[in-house]
């Protein structure tokens, strides 16, 4: 069983708040050529509309099956061709190169170390076609809203939960009254950047949000795209 599995029952309600980034990922597989991939697919979320839209079929991979069965479902019910897989990111290996392979809503920090996070874009890099896109979006760390929450407990959407930051890991763990926690690492700019190059990727824009705002100082999140040369 994946740690993700008892959160499926409660994930609508915690990603309610997310909605720009479907506009924006479905925009990124309107341009382009190519097989669709998303990691960590949750329960359909974001594929379901980029599939909708784009009238062609996203392979969804995700290590939780409650998640995917969530996805299953309500594809089926949309009637869109999601294909899905149980994986592991770090594992990512496709019988034909994608032409875009996309992380939403912060998926990429669950992963604990430098190791783990660059085998995943070494393995995106490897799965893409020549001039394929690799896109991610993250938060980007803040210490005053840090201090606001750290070891407080809060509610979103109605969803109680403490937030506990371990500042010797850039580690944060969201516990929830179940028990479960659920545990991210944040990166800064040139972590990202050190990545991107490490795996031979070329940075096609930073984004300071999902409508093409520029990334500035005042930036809450990272909305990255990267490009395999080609």
């Amino acid at each position: 069983m994946s740690f993700y599995d008892p959160f499926a029952p409660v994930y609508d309600d915690w990603s309610a708040h997310m909605t720009e980034d479907v506009a924006h990922y479905v925009r990124l597989a309107q341009e382009t050529d190519g097989p669709l991939v998303e990691l960590a697919v949750g329960n359909g979320r974001v594929a379901i509309p980029v599939a909708r839209e784009t009238g062609r079929k996203v392979l969804g991979i995700d290590s939780s099956p409650a998640m995917l069965a969530q996805a299953r479902e309500r594809a089926e019910a949309a009637g869109v061709d999601l294909v899905l897989r149980e994986g592991d990111m770090r594992d990512l290996s496709l019988d034909e190169p994608a032409g875009l392979i996309y992380v939403p809503f912060r998926s990429l920090g669950p992963l604990p170390t430098w190791a783990d996070r660059r085998r995943v874009f070494e393995r995106a890099f490897a799965s893409l076609r020549p001039g394929g896109r690799f896109a991610w979006n993250v938060f980007v760390f803040d210490p005053a809203i840090a201090a606001g929450h750290d070891g407080e407990w809060a509610v979103q959407n109605g969803i109680r939960h403490r937030i506990d930051h371990v500042k010797t890991d850039n580690r944060i763990d969201i516990t929830f009254e179940s028990g479960d926690v659920i545990s991210l690492w944040w990166l800064t700019r040139s972590e990202w950047e050190g990545l991107i190059e490490v795996a031979g990727f070329e940075v096609e824009a930073l984004y300071g949000g999902f409508d093409g705002e520029p990334f500035e100082e005042t930036s809450r999140e990272f909305v990255w795209v990267a490009r395999r040369p080609g």
